[in-house]
Order: structure tokens, then sequence, then C-alpha cells
């Protein structure tokens, strides 16, 4: 039998085109699931990234993700690129036609496999959560903000017949470092240009910090709003080598309600009075004991007390700048142009057998964050506390009881809590889509699945899409390369079978 090579992904995945999507308006998004696609991320291959994947401007999309992830089920593709893949010569005000050719594929592989594209500027002019930070401030930077808009506006034009139900727009990733105020200007500045091109296109911007904000000054504004899913992060990043929580195993889920950072005195990030608080922990021992805090990452430099039992019994000053230091890994942020280096590095302080409290508070300084606490009493195993280290929220007051730590467990209530309930409001005056999702493969796969199950439970009841940071690579369900799972063939792929069983069961 001989059959035309243009039939063949029809064959062997089935019908490509349901024309089964819906309609998107910013107020209401579909309940797209699905996965990133990851090709136009960096403009250069990039040795510190998760995925082999990763290969830099030059890389093309691929008709068989689609077709793929069509004969799996789902509807939806994220597209997070870097501006720079198709500038020409480093020129960000001239555009590679051959590169753009590529996107314009992607979203006709979108079209025929019945799969929504939203493009993401991952790095946009004048920002980006990746390194090397840009050169310039989109937030304030007045030229930055005309570059970005000019990329938004070629895109918006390049695209402008092409229906709401295939195509959104995700203006940037992560927005960190801005103030809600110059953030929600330049939002308004680009809907204003996009939608001079189409007033039917959807755009979607990220929430605050890292994606966990909801942004109340943009209700009104017609534009969706995005979250994330990796919190914890010593769960889903458990031993990613480009974070702090690459020090540490993960620990289990539920995970330990033990909240440890400090902001000092003179803390970049707001109000020192509204987020400093000193860690207290409560002590019952029977026996001496040394405690123990390890530091990750220093911003500027702060200053810690320990108070035990009302008596300072320590003190040391973090400090960061360029070169070898007593830090681990020297991290500079040139748009801010501070230090926030890694210290990764463990204090002790004794504790006497009738000990009844540690107090340890910050005094100057800007803030720091904290891996583990451990308590060794004397002639024992270490008693090790796995802890959350979350930005801006304050220390959970602690109890070390009779040799062991005293601490309750949170699991898919406490996530609904800090990271659903936040967002509800904002779903009465926009839409609401998780952008990215996931867990390392480092993190032990029953723990990644029980942790997944909780989060997709909750976006299934709270009406959120959802799109898991990656399909191939250490994130996603094909070619994970985890060390405990057993994987199926799947059209020349290691399918995490276990992993897309539970994706299926919350769509």
């Amino acid at each position: 039998m001989k059959f035309s090579l243009c039939l063949l992904p029809v064959l062997l995945f089935g019908c490509a085109h349901a024309d089964t999507l819906p309609t998107p308006t910013y107020k209401q998004l579909p309940m797209w699931h699905g996965f990133n696609l990851r090709e136009k991320l960096y403009a250069t291959k990039v040795q510190a990234s998760a995925s082999a994947d990763d290969n830099g401007a030059r890389k093309k999309f691929s008709e068989e993700d689609f077709q793929i992830i069509h004969e799996l089920g789902f509807n939806f593709v994220r597209i997070p690129m870097d501006y720079r893949c198709w500038i020409v010569d480093g020129d960000w005000e001239k555009f590679d036609e051959e590169i753009l050719k590529d996107i314009d594929e992607a979203i006709e592989f979108g079209k025929k496999y019945d799969i929504h594209v939203c493009l993401n500027l991952h790095r946009a002019p004048g920002f980006t959560v990746a390194k090397p930070a840009e050169p310039r401030d989109l937030w304030t930077d007045p030229e930055a903000q005309r570059v970005c808009k000019l990329h938004w506006q070629m895109f918006a034009r390049r695209y402008k017949d092409v229906d709401p139900k295939y195509l959104s727009f995700n203006l940037f990733n992560e927005p960190v470092g801005v103030s809600e105020e110059n953030y929600v200007k330049v939002v308004k500045m680009l809907v204003e240009a996009i939608h001079a091109e189409n007033p039917n296109r959807v755009i979607i911007a990220d929430g605050l910090y890292w994606g966990y904000i909801p942004v109340k000054s943009l209700y009104g504004v017609p534009v969706a709003q995005a979250t994330r899913g990796y919190q914890p992060m010593p769960i889903t990043h458990c031993k990613a080598p480009w974070t702090e929580f690459g020090r540490y195993p993960a620990p289990a889920w539920p995970f330990p309600d033990a909240n440890v950072w400090f902001a000092g005195k003179n803390f970049a990030g707001g109000n020192p009075q509204q987020v400093m608080t000193p860690l207290q922990i409560n002590l019952a021992l029977d026996k001496p004991a040394k405690f123990r805090i390890k530091i990750g990452r220093v911003s500027q430099h702060i200053t810690l007390h320990a108070i035990l039992d009302g008596k300072e019994v320590w003190q040391k000053e973090f400090t960061t700048g360029p070169g070898k230091g007593e830090w681990e890994k020297e991290n500079y942020i040139p748009s801010a142009g501070i230090y926030q280096n890694y210290y990764n590095k463990n204090y002790e302080i004794d504790l006497p057998a009738n000990a009844k409290q540690l107090v340890i508070k910050a005094s100057k300084g800007d803030f720091c964050n904290v891996l583990e606490l451990g308590i060794t009493p004397q002639g024992e195993a270490e008693k090790r506390l796995i802890v959350q280290s979350e930005y801006r929220a304050k220390n959970t007051p602690l109890k070390f009881n009779q040799n062991m730590w005293d601490v309750k467990y949170n699991g898919r209530e406490w996530h609904w809590q800090k990271y659903i309930e936040p967002w509800l409001d904002v779903k009465r005056h926009a839409g609401v889509f998780v952008g990215e999702f996931g867990c390392y493969n480092q993190t032990p796969h029953e723990i990644t699945l029980a942790w997944m199950e909780d989060c997709l439970r909750n976006w299934q009841e709270a009406g959120f899409g959802w799109a898991l940071w990656q399909l191939r690579g250490a994130f996603g369900i094909l070619d994970s390369d985890r060390k405990d799972v057993e994987y199926e063939d799947f059209h020349g792929h290691k399918l995490d079978r276990k992993m897309l069983d539970l994706l299926l069961k919350y769509k």
C-alpha cells in the first residue's frame, strides 16, 4: 500500500484537527491544559540549562510535539521566548525573518492539531528573570519600553488575522524587582499597542513577585492574569543546580510548616516593619544540644543575632561582593547593581539542657533566606528540619520538644489558602491561568506525584488551566531521565505513564 508522506502524521497519531477549541476572552479563559515548548527559550545554547532541548535561536519547533500533545488529549502550548533569538547582529530593532518563520510554523502546527498557542517573552527587551540580566531596565527606561513595544507590535501585526482561539500573548515571564505602579504602566502601554492591531487578541499578564502576587491594579485593564505552580520550591526544585534549593534533598509532601527568612532594617523590598519578624523557637531539652542554621542567599548584607533566654549569644554580619569570600558562589544582579551571593553555609550555636527559648532576628541589612535548621542533642543524631524560605512571608514560630521538631505539615489545604485563594478575587474580574508548574527530576517520583495531585485538584476546583514546564525533559512526561520511574515506550520516547495519567485525571 502506498500513501503520501503528508498523511503520515494522521496515520500515526489519528485525526489531526477536530476544531474543538473555544474562543477565549480575557475575562473567561478556557480550561487550557498543556505544556511549555522551549525551542526559543535561549538565544544561545546554555550549558547550565535544565534540558538539552534548549539549543538556541536556530532550533525549530517540532511538529511531533504538537502531534503527541494532540494525541494525548491536551489543547495548549505556551512558548517562552528570548527576544534575542530574532534580532540581527545584536540590534534589537532589526528582526530576522527566517527565525520568525519558525514561530509562524509553530502557530500553524497549533491550528493543524487544534492546540492553542500562547507566545511569551521570557526575555523581553529590558527584563528577564534569567541570566545574564538585561543591560537596561524595562520598568524605568523609556528606550527599553519603546523597543519592547516595538517587538509586541511586530507580533500583533504579524498575527493580526489569526483567530483568538488559536493564539494569545503572555507579555512577560515572572516580573520581579518592579513596583506595581511601574508594572501596570508598562502593561497598559503594550495592551494598547497590541489591541490597535487586533482588539480581540487575548493578553495575559503574569502576577508580581515571580507570578505569585495578583495585580489588583490591572482590574479594568483588558488582560487575564497568570500565576505559577512551584511551591514549595524545596520540593519542585530539589537538587536543581541553578537554584539554592539544589543544596539539599527534598522533604516529604505534605511539607513541614516552617517558613524562615530574615529582612533587615534596610530591606529593599518594602516596609521592613511589615516583614521583619524574628524566628522564635521554644525549646524543651533534656540534655545539651547544638543548634544549626544553614544560610542560603544573602542580598547585599545583613546582620543576624541569636538571643537565648533573653541573652545574646551569637551575632554574625553577612556581606556580599565580587570574587572569593565566605560565600559559596558570587551572584551579581546588574539591573540592581547589587550582589546576592549564595552562602549555603552552616552556623552553630550551643544550647544548654535548660534552654527555654531561642530567638534569631535581623538588625541592619537587606535580606537572607534559610535552607535548613537542625538540633543535635548530645549523643544523638541531628534532627533536621527542611524549611520553606518564602520572600516577604512571616517567620513561623517553632517548637523543639523532647528531642524532636513539633511541627504541623502543610498539604493541599495550605496550597489552597496560600496560592489559590488570593487569585479567586482576580477571577471575578479576569481569567486566571497557571503558566508553569512541575517538579525537577531529582525530586522522588512518589513525592512529585503526591504534590502534583494536590495542586491539580485545587486548580481544577478553582477553574484554572495550566501548562507543565516541559513536554520533553527534566520536568516533563517524556524523556525526563528520572531514576525511579518505569518508563513506557511511546513513539520512540520514554513516557512517564503515571504522571501522564495524573494530568489526564484533572484536565
